[in-house]
């Protein structure tokens, strides 16, 4: 499959294929590329990388079908078509499939947990779709562990009336190289809540994605990272409204400490001439806890019709609220501990919306392990 032209063309996103070869090898001078390291990818971009492998566990609720299935599965790449040469690599070079299907009107009694262990040096690649039937709701942690250089796309369709939400957790190693794309398709009615967790990894360069196919999707994409010295934790976020009355809001955060320690983040919307009502707002917010941290943050939206209900953006970066700090350290609390209450303050809100109890708690346990270095 060549490239993809049935849709008119964004001059934010302007090409979308299956085929590797339509996407040429990264130099860094491109703007979807200028911000990553791409020595750091270890030949993920140039498709030169030895095969590896990234092992697959799904517990699932016992309302849910998974099923493991070759290239030539209908349902594969139906909802999204690659949009640069490492997702266009990963959807090229997957040998199975992981299948996660809940029925229509189905109501998974609990969270199904998708576990990926990398084991070894290599490229992996992966491919899994998960797909909601109209009027079903379900919970899917994505849970990355272990070493690994993984590129793989992760296609989440929603049917209509239909609830999905997806916490997905970078937890790798501190030597791991991940390339993510998600995308979320959303039928009429449909309902979209993501939270995305990047704590690991020595580079993780994710992009998650929405576009709607019918009137009145609701898409949430939330998203927290802590970056450490010489970390790089990217994220390039991408909502295409292209029909009426859809909705969509965005709220990553991210604190920073270290040398060298560096995060990105893109967030573009596009509200196309036939998505009239479209009701949208992206913000992202960083903390630089320490000199030599550097957050490079660019939303930009592209609106091509005047009939919106709302469209804006919002991105902040800056060190620690002095004021703050200082009315904490006035009633008696030490300088350290005032610190992590600030920040504690500044990732609650976000981590209230994660689904799972259990994964509330790993995630805060984790912030408090990367405030004691």
């Amino acid at each position: 499959m060549g490239l993809d032209t049935a849709k008119p063309l964004s001059t934010l996103h302007e090409k979308a294929s299956y085929d590797v070869a339509d996407f040429a090898v990264p130099t860094g001078r491109e703007e979807e590329w200028r911000f990553t390291p791409l020595s750091r990818l270890k030949g993920l971009h140039e498709g030169v990388a030895a095969s590896a492998n990234v092992v697959v566990h799904v517990d699932a609720a016992p309302e849910v079908t998974v099923e493991t299935v070759g290239r030539d599965d209908a349902r594969l790449g139906r909802a999204y078509v690659p949009a640069d040469r490492v997702s266009a690599q990963a959807y090229a070079s997957f040998e199975k499939a992981t299948v996660i299907t809940v029925a229509r009107e189905a109501v998974a009694s609990t969270p199904t947990v998708v576990t990926l262990t990398g084991s070894g040096r290599g490229a992996a690649y992966g491919h899994t779709v998960v797909k909601l039937e109209p009027m079903a709701e379900a919970v899917v942690v994505l849970d990355h562990q272990g070493s690994a250089l993984y590129a793989d796309n992760v296609e989440f369709v929603v049917g209509e009336g239909a609830t999905l939400k997806v916490i997905s957790l970078q937890d790798w190693a501190d030597d791991a190289v991940h390339v993510s794309h998600h995308h979320a398709l959303l039928a009429k009615d449909a309902t979209f809540r993501s939270f995305v967790v990047t704590l690991g990894g020595d580079l993780v360069r994710l992009s998650p994605s929405v576009s709607y196919s019918g009137p009145g999707g609701d898409a949430e994409l939330n998203g927290l990272y802590f970056v450490d010295a010489g970390q790089h934790l990217e994220h390039r976020l991408l909502v295409d409204h292209s029909r009426p009355d859809c909705r969509s809001n965005v709220d990553y955060r991210g604190a920073l400490q270290g040398q060298d320690a560096h995060a990105v983040w893109i967030g573009d919307v596009i509200i196309r001439v036939e998505a009239e009502g479209t009701d949208t707002y992206e913000l992202n917010r960083n903390l630089l806890l320490t000199d030599g941290a550097r957050a490079d943050s660019v939303p930009n939206l592209e609106i091509l019709t005047g009939e919106v209900t709302g469209a804006g953006h919002a991105s902040t970066s800056g060190r620690l609220d002095d004021e703050h700090l200082f009315y904490l350290q006035a009633r008696g609390i030490p300088y350290e501990d005032a610190r992590r209450l600030v920040i504690r303050g500044f990732f609650a809100q976000l981590v209230e919306k994660i689904e799972v109890s259990e994964l509330r708690e790993r995630v805060l346990a984790r912030v408090e392990a990367e405030l004691e270095k």
